[in-house]
């Protein structure tokens, strides 16, 4: 497994980026390098280098405005972006709907507030871990979740919330 970030490049940092891999009979959640928050192939890069037997994917919360996904695989990298308007403002977001091959959305930056998120990506990136598509669609359309809240769900409803916990208990 790759060496263990330290919480402190965590500082001045708005987010966070872990690493959650599954083992036959328990979950690891570790910090990635903060520069992934910048740099989705950048994220793919370190989730590939885990070697992890099990599955293992990516959470990259950014600033608890949206969060992407990172699931790299043999077939290629599979990616979810929680919130597509995002792109409108931040890279991660941009390069995240440039790898889906989809536009970043034709909206004025003074309409976005005015307008419903929605995500972009596959909707069944964690489904043979437990969370599939149509429970992924109704957390995602839930007005009233930040999107650290939907993180949270997530590490809940596949039960890694305890380890997760840890890593994020580190960081303030």
């Amino acid at each position: 497994m790759a060496a263990q970030t330290s919480p402190d490049r965590y500082d001045d940092i708005d987010g966070y980026a872990v690493a959650v891999v599954r083992d036959e009979t328990s979950w690891t959640v570790s910090l990635l390098d903060p520069a992934v928050l910048r740099n989705v192939a950048r994220a793919e890069e370190e989730l590939r280098s885990l070697r992890a037997a099990g599955a293992a994917f990516g959470l990259l919360n950014v600033d608890d405005e949206y969060f992407v996904i990172v699931r790299p695989g043999p077939s290629g990298t599979r990616l979810l972006l929680s919130d597509a308007t995002a792109a409108i403002f931040d890279d991660l977001a941009e390069q995240t709907l440039g790898r889906l091959n989809v536009d970043v959305p034709d909206l004025d930056p003074d309409e976005v507030d005015d307008t419903d998120p929605w995500p972009e990506g596959d909707l069944n990136i964690l489904g043979d871990l437990g969370l599939g598509e149509q429970e992924f669609s109704v957390l995602l359309a839930d007005p009233d979740l930040y999107a650290d809240e939907q993180v949270q769900v997530i590490a809940e409803r596949l039960q890694f919330e305890a380890e997760l916990a840890k890593i994020l208990d580190a960081l303030t």
